[in-house]
């Protein structure tokens, strides 16, 4: 397909919302996330619509194979074992196809044209509900030999710590992410360390900690600060066995800004093996928001090759 009507797509199908957008620019789709394996492509039609496609990248969360199947999702369940990457190259024969993990796109996206341009070795780890993210190594991205890599909130820190949706105890997820965040919070302000929402320890979501902790609460910088080393040890292990030279933050949890980032940012050398003695790491938040995995996705596309028309 050649021509100026030919267009590079990413897409993000999120839990709830999928996200679209032409490389290049072009008007953004926002749409509600396809449940059902038999409404994807419909749903990747719409957001499409208007340029014929010379390469579509479309990002999901949850585990997708070298097949380009998707294994798992726990936010799109009825999605699970649906061969993504087969529906959209026989809609689109020609195209140029990538799909993937939405943070491995996202990586790709902050190490190529966002937070970590200009480094080679990237890491960028997600902090929403849980925690994602993608390795970026001598310049390639790097997904493992089943394409599962990545999956870092699953990372043991605390065997006897508290239950995780995966099955395991004491992920890292349960402590330093979004969910992570409203739980430490809840378990201060039970033992009287924090008041907020009107009161109601169970009624304390995190939302309520960041946004007092922007306000100068004491309390709420206590939690922040507890959460931010919790952040700063499982990067740690990762540095530990990556050594890279920028890791990148990303997801909603990052937009609480500086009352995260910066304990934890002075944390971390304290916690990473020889940290007085090797260069500095830098921690940096992500550049390109929530459009990062739609960014990512059509960049992988665009380096697809396909078939010429």
């Amino acid at each position: 397909m050649t021509g100026s009507d030919a267009a590079t797509y990413g897409i993000d199908i999120g839990g709830t919302k999928l996200l679209a957008l032409r490389l290049g620019g072009g008007a953004t789709v926002r749409a509600a996330s396809p449940r059902r394996r038999e409404d994807v492509i419909a749903a990747i039609r719409n957001a499409v619509s208007g340029s014929e496609p010379v390469a579509i990248g479309v990002g999901v969360p949850g585990l997708v194979d070298t097949g380009g199947v998707l294994v798992s999702s726990p936010h799109l369940p009825g999605l699970a074992g649906t061969p993504l990457a087969a529906l959209v190259r026989e809609a689109w024969p020609d195209a140029a196809v990538w799909v993937g993990n939405d943070a491995t796109a996202a990586a790709w996206a902050e190490a190529a044209a966002g937070a970590g341009r200009g480094a080679s070795d990237v890491l960028t780890v997600t902090l929403g509900t849980g925690i994602g993210g993608g390795i970026v190594s001598g310049g390639r991205l790097q997904e493992g030999a089943r394409r599962f890599a990545g999956e870092w909130g699953h990372m043991v820190v605390d065997p006897h710590g508290p239950p995780c949706p995966c099955g395991q105890r004491g992920c890292w997820e349960r402590f330093a992410s979004g969910d992570g965040l409203g739980r430490l919070a809840r378990e201060a302000a039970y033992a009287g360390r924090l008041d907020l929402a009107g009161g109601d320890p169970e009624a304390v979501r995190g939302e309520h900690v960041t946004a007092a902790a922007a306000a100068g609460d004491a309390g709420a910088l206590a939690v922040m600060q507890e959460l931010a080393w919790w952040l700063a040890l499982g990067l740690a292990n990762l540095a530990n066995i990556f050594d890279p030279e920028v890791i990148v933050l990303g997801g909603g949890l990052v937009d609480a800004g500086e009352v995260l980032v910066a304990p934890t940012r002075e944390v971390f050398p304290r916690l990473v093996h020889a940290g007085d003695q090797r260069d500095r790491i830098r921690i940096v938040p992500a550049e390109l928001g929530s459009g990062a995995g739609a960014v990512g996705a059509a960049l992988l596309a665009s380096a697809m090759p396909r078939s010429l028309c």
